[in-house]
Order: structure tokens, then C-alpha cells, then sequence
């Protein structure tokens, strides 16, 4: 379920509810008895974390231009990786 945020249009009060999608919007603010507005909000990100996410899963290099250590070398064989070449 999501969080939504909402604002007092009377005492700025900011708060959040955790509410189902079906549920109906909050329409009074809980300090005052005014009436809240939903806020929209950026949401949020995404955080990647663990080792190797990237050069395991979504890194484009062929195995060939592939170090030792699992990273790309940058050579030519690895049409979609900037590593080694410069504008």
C-alpha cells in the first residue's frame, strides 16, 4: 500500500496516511479539523544495492573485452561501452 501526503488548506499542517489505492482521500486534517488536500509527490527512487548488480546483470561487454576482475576493458569489441574512447 502507499503512502500518501497530504496539507491542511487552514494550518499547513503536513502529514502522510498509508492507504490502500481504493481507499478515499483524506478529506480533513487530523490537528485542526480543516480540510486537507492531497499532495502529488516524486515517489521513490530506486536505491540498487549488493555487489556486482551492474557488471552481473546489465552490462553489455562480451566476455572477451571482460578483465579478470570482471570489468570491461573498454576495447572495441564492446560496441555500446565508452570506456575506452574519447570525443
Amino acid at each position: 500500500m502507499p503512502t500518501y501526503e497530504y496539507a491542511c488548506t487552514q494550518c499547513a499542517n503536513r502529514f502522510e496516511v498509508f492507504q490502500s489505492i481504493k481507499d478515499d482521500p483524506i478529506a480533513h486534517c487530523d490537528k485542526c479539523g480543516g480540510k486537507a488536500k492531497r499532495l502529488i509527490s516524486a515517489g521513490a527512487g530506486i536505491i540498487f544495492k549488493g555487489s556486482g548488480f551492474y557488471v552481473n546483470d546489465y552490462k553489455s561487454c562480451s566476455s572477451s573485452s571482460m578483465s579478470s576482475s570482471g570489468e570491461c576493458g573498454g576495447s572495441d569489441a564492446c560496441a555500446s561501452c565508452s570506456a575506452g574512447k574519447t570525443e
